[in-house]
């Protein structure tokens, strides 16, 4: 839910405090983890709102394209609104899970995709369709989605986002790959 967030639009001095504030709780043997989160409380540290909606701006919006296009049909596809989507519709719609009126992004967003996996993580009668979801629509193209935006010349901030989307992906990835 949280990268759902901070993908969804720069960030506001609440969530920036959130941010600074935050005392994450992972495995004491997960270092990369502890570093990822740690990464980012120290951009949030640093953070300057103003910086951060250019930033967002130069890097999911631009002046007629931003740096990087953060929709899964673009990144399984190569084209916007294909099949992925319309896959997604169905599955999000199997869950109970409508669109939001207010939301003008399709569902394929990258924050919207993260969002829905909080969703599915959260709520108790959606856990039996973790693995698939996360297989179907996070795990097929998020990860290079997180190298890019790492590598995003505008990202500052965002590279610790996609630091920590990264070891997050990873670790959903090892806890699906767990015998049941």
């Amino acid at each position: 839910l949280l990268l759902g967030a901070l993908l969804a639009a720069p960030p506001d001095a609440a969530l920036i405090e959130l941010l600074r504030d935050i005392h994450p709780v992972t495995d004491a043997d997960d270092a990369v983890m502890m570093a990822a989160w740690q990464g980012l409380q120290a951009a949030a540290t640093t953070a300057d709102l103003d910086r951060l909606q250019d930033e967002y701006f130069k890097i999911f919006i631009g002046l007629g394209r931003g740096e990087l296009v953060p929709y899964a049909s673009f990144y399984i596809h190569g084209l916007l609104m294909e099949k992925v989507l319309a896959a997604l519709r169905d599955e999000l719609a199997a869950l109970g899970i409508e669109r939001q009126e207010d939301v003008a992004e399709p569902e394929d967003h990258a924050a919207a995709v993260c969002e829905v996996m909080g969703m599915i993580i959260s709520e108790p009668g959606l856990h039996y369709k973790q693995a698939a979801f996360f297989k179907e629509y996070v795990a097929s193209w998020l990860g290079q989605f997180f190298t890019d935006l790492e590598n995003a010349e505008a990202a500052d901030f965002y590279r610790a986002v996609a630091q920590l989307g990264q070891q997050l992906l990873a670790l959903e990835t090892r806890y699906f790959s767990l015998p049941e």
